[in-house]
């Protein structure tokens, strides 16, 4: 399909990291024009003078939603609006680019879905991992290593300031392992290219700073039908510990590859950003051994230097989803990942509440 000269009229919704991130990729890599930004706060006047001043800004969606008309809609807001957001704007025939999660229950995620499909209109999910070189090379790795799969993988974020303001309103919905755990649990899914059985899950509360029932330490493990099992933890606070924050590592009957990030990974980058996806290196080894039991290779080193920042990755996502709608690609499998990888997140989240194990 040949790409039109007309831009494709973007509505922001949500001006935190994401937001921001994602306007300013629409300012930067062409074929879109912001139409307006919306914001129930002052986020929305720091980004639109951040991208050089001069967009329409809007307190309430609704109104932005039916003054605009915009082409698609970009939703980075809390995750309990994620749901009703993103059905207005199916509504209105629009395309939806949103930030994961896409719904804060597994039936908001399966209307959303619904919506997408009755209208016809594209839904891209911001799955970020999914358009980093450095972990589709990690996947793809993994892969190769046989099975059952063992892979062990955790973000633990020592948040404060204006970081521990944003998880404790995103533990008002969510916890820690849902929120970002849905990342991971999609990345082991398409490790093993198996189903998952069955989750166990164990979480605490750190902080009377946020609601009672709530937690902000977790951890989760997942059982899959080809043998294989993951295991991820995800903390989020003034308190955590930065020791070992940053594990992602996969082990397989032939060996196993790792992220070594040393950089991302040292003290005081828990809560960066930009070091939650940084790869920097993968270390792959390889278990056959020789006839005196004796490595018969020695560990691969995979230099990753020339690795996208986030910046670049929140390009490449909404490059990706221009070419969904310029391109009409068939996202039915990119929707129903997103929505089973929260199903499974939620899953975690029941056994942490019963303290028992749930079969999917």
């Amino acid at each position: 399909m040949s790409i039109p000269n007309k831009p494709l009229r973007v509505l922001v919704v949500g001006c935190g990291n994401m937001g921001a991130s994602h306007a300013i990729a629409y300012t930067t890599i062409g074929g879109f024009e912001i139409c307006g930004i919306v914001s129930t706060g002052n986020s929305k006047v720091v980004l639109n003078e951040r991208l050089g001043g001069g967009y329409s800004l809007y307190d309430d969606y609704a109104k932005a939603l039916a003054e605009t008309q915009p082409d698609a809609v970009c939703i980075s807001t809390y995750p309990d609006t994620h749901e009703k957001f993103a059905i207005m704007a199916f509504e209105q025939g629009c395309h939806v680019f949103m930030e994961k999660p896409i719904a804060d229950t597994v039936e908001g995620a399966r209307n959303v879905m619904a919506a997408a499909q009755k209208a016809d209109k594209k839904l891209v999910v911001g799955y970020i991992l999914r358009h980093h070189p450095s972990w589709e090379k990690f996947v793809e790795i993994a892969q190769g290593l046989g099975k059952p799969l063992v892979m062990r993988m955790n973000l633990n974020q020592q948040s404060h300031g204006t970081m521990w303001t944003v998880h404790r309103n995103l533990m008002k919905s969510l916890s820690p392992i849902v929120d970002c755990g849905v990342h991971y649990i999609d990345v082991m899914c398409q490790m093993t290219r198996s189903k998952p059985l069955q989750v166990n899950a164990i979480g605490a509360r750190l902080t009377n700073d946020i609601p009672a029932g709530n937690y902000n330490y977790g951890q989760l493990q997942i059982r899959f039908e080809d043998g294989s099992v993951g295991w991820y933890e995800a903390g989020w606070g003034p308190m955590m510990s930065e020791t070992a924050f940053f594990v992602k590592d996969v082990i397989g009957p032939d060996g196993c590859v790792s992220i070594v990030a040393k950089n991302a990974g040292a003290a005081g980058k828990s809560d960066n950003v930009d070091s939650h996806t940084k790869t920097e290196s993968l270390r792959v080894h390889k278990a056959a051994l020789d006839a005196n039991d004796q490595f018969v290779e020695t560990d691969t080193w995979i230099d990753m230097q020339d690795e996208p920042d986030h910046q670049e990755l929140c390009n490449r996502e909404q490059r990706y989803f221009r070419k969904a709608i310029l391109e009409n690609l068939d996202l039915t499998d990119h929707m129903q990942d997103a929505v089973s990888s929260l199903q499974i997140a939620f899953a975690c989240d029941e056994s942490v509440r019963t303290g028992q194990p749930v079969m999917l």
